[in-house]
């Protein structure tokens, strides 16, 4: 009979465990840009890739064409001089996360990314689209 007690202890810990180590939405999102920025830092265009949501990969099949893409189109983003996150969002529960980047160019210029992540159906986090505009202050979202 003393072992029933700890039976139940043990079934409503592992009942309550996973939702006490939820991802946070808007950790998971800085470490994945971190992440994705490192990655451009290296010119590692598989690992950089790997962070897209299927959206943009339907528009960049190939993880060339999107590394070539951001090289052209998001120089800040792919080679910034500096950066650091800015505001952030979550919405409808995490589903969506906006996630602000302030970044100083290596020109010096300096700009606001903001960044679009969705929850993907395997509960992971991807990015759907950045939007970049030259900055000085923070405009928030």
């Amino acid at each position: 009979m003393r072992a029933l007690p700890a039976v139940f202890m043990l079934a409503g810990y592992l009942t309550i465990a996973p939702v006490a180590h939820a991802e946070d939405p808007l950790q998971a999102t800085q470490a994945m840009i971190q992440q994705q920025i490192q990655a451009f830092l290296h010119n590692d265009p598989a690992t950089a890739y790997s962070f897209a949501a299927p959206g943009i990969k339907a528009l960049f099949p190939d993880k060339d064409a999107f590394f070539a893409m951001v090289k052209k189109s998001y120089e800040p983003v792919y080679h910034p001089g500096n950066y650091a996150f800015g505001r952030n969002k979550s919405i409808d529960d995490g589903a969506v996360v906006y996630q602000e980047v302030l970044i100083t160019g290596t020109d010096g210029k300096d700009w606001s990314a903001i960044y679009q992540v969705t929850r993907q159906p395997d509960g992971s986090y991807k990015i759907n689209g950045v939007q970049i505009v030259p900055n000085t202050t923070s405009q928030g979202i």
